[in-house]
């Protein structure tokens, strides 16, 4: 035990030492920081100047009711008359004087039409917000024609009354399934950012020292199974730590952005501190428990490949294998209740992800959570044991090209390198 607690802290405090960890932290902490307190910041740089277009109105009364409608639905976008021939009006847009320019017409029928002229019409949402308003005076101006009123036409693009109720009393209400669906998001984004970097970094900690030959001098001292679990649990202090700065970093930036706004912060608004406590659980328990599996893979991976050059090609059928159950997990998302969600949730790889959105989007039964968390302890003993016989003999092979057939040679080797030793 005292060998793999000091292989254990060996790896984590070389790595929360290293500078590639401390930049990395601070870096993303800052864009936490950044990223949630941007509309502040902002303003501390001044306001920015309310956008202004130039329209030209053919009709002879359009232009009025256009600006009440922009005052009413975007203040910061300005509507003035040119008074100008269109020539000039479009050199005044190319000149940035103007955003664009608006033409406003009437088709044979008596119907507004309008023609956006700009420089470029990737400005999506100031187009939709001139869209938008012109719509509305022809909703009116249609209206008047035929003798509805404000009230008649409010009434006729009033939005249905649709109202939700679930029927088993065990259902999520769309308040619980809302606070759900961002928790279980936010931890699926966590798992495959912390499978895909920490689990390459035990590849690479093993390649590394495989290549500068110390495995020879660990593996006389401290025994190969020893060493892989050593670093699988050092690395995980590690992504732990990490973790737990960005979530720490995140929440302190929401606090922030509520005090420096004035308004509720977005974890009271979405009630993300009512979510229960047995779904936080659930995402924890989960998470370790995939990290492990993974972690697990990486190390045996990482014992086949003599250069750190290597790690990637060996790297690619676990790769392949997390994005896939990270793209099931974001289809299963909007149907969670999918039996092809359901099946590929007890596949083992697929397990961490998939059981946990359905822990949290449905109300299981008690029975499937255990199975499932059953899975995923009964294939962790299943590739540790594999793992831990694959990395005693893959640490002692050198100069081979990255290949699955190195399975068999490590296993021959391994049951060679454990017979050598009961016999001595």
């Amino acid at each position: 035990m005292s060998k793999f607690m000091t292989v254990m802290m060996h790896t984590y405090r070389s790595k929360i030492k290293s500078k590639p960890f401390l930049i990395t932290t601070l870096i993303t902490i800052g864009l936490l920081f950044v990223i949630t307190n941007m509309n502040e910041i902002t303003k501390m740089f001044g306001e920015d100047e309310a956008s202004k277009i130039g329209v030209i109105d053919r009709t002879g009364e359009t232009l009025p009711a256009l600006q009440t409608q922009l005052k009413q639905t975007n203040d910061d976008l300005k509507a003035e008359a040119f008074t100008k021939s269109e020539s000039e009006a479009e050199k005044a847009v190319l000149d940035g004087k103007i955003e664009g320019l608006l033409i406003l017409d009437k088709d044979a029928s008596g119907i507004i039409t309008g023609t956006y002229k700009a420089e470029d019409v990737t400005q999506q949402s100031l187009i939709a917000d001139v869209e938008l308003a012109l719509q509305q005076i022809k909703n009116k101006s249609a209206a008047e024609s035929i003798g509805l009123n404000q009230e008649q036409l409010a009434a006729i693009y009033s939005p249905v009354t649709f109202a939700k109720e679930s029927l088993s009393d065990s259902a999520k209400s769309e308040e619980e399934a809302a606070q759900v669906y961002i928790l279980v998001y936010v931890v699926l984004f966590f798992m495959y950012m912390a499978v895909m970097m920490y689990g390459s970094m035990i590849a690479v900690e093993v390649a590394t020292e495989k290549s500068s030959r110390v495995m020879e001098i660990l593996i006389s001292s401290v025994s190969p199974v020893t060493q892989m679990f050593g670093k699988i649990f050092g690395i995980v202090l590690v992504a732990l730590t990490q973790l737990a700065l960005f979530i720490a970093g995140g929440f302190l930036a929401v606090k922030l952005n509520g005090q420096l706004s004035g308004s509720e912060s977005i974890i009271n608004e979405l009630k993300l501190n009512e979510i229960p406590t047995s779904l936080i659980i659930y995402a924890l328990v989960f998470f370790i428990l995939g990290f492990f599996l993974y972690s697990t893979l990486f190390a045996m991976l990482g014992s086949l490949i003599s250069r750190v050059e290597e790690v990637n090609n060996l790297m690619t059928p676990v790769v392949i294998v997390i994005v896939a159950a990270f793209m099931i997990a974001m289809f299963g998302r909007e149907n969670p209740e999918s039996g092809f969600v359901a099946a590929a949730s007890y596949f083992p790889l697929f397990t961490p992800m998939l059981m946990l959105l359905r822990v949290g989007m449905l109300s299981l039964p008690v029975w499937e959570v255990a199975l499932g968390i059953s899975v995923l302890v009964g294939a962790i003993f299943l590739f540790a044991i594999i793992g831990a016989r694959v990395y005693r003999g893959g640490v002692l092979m050198y100069g081979n090209a990255p290949s699955l057939k190195l399975f068999k040679q490590a296993l021959l080797l391994s049951k060679q390198e454990k017979k050598n030793t009961t016999d001595i």
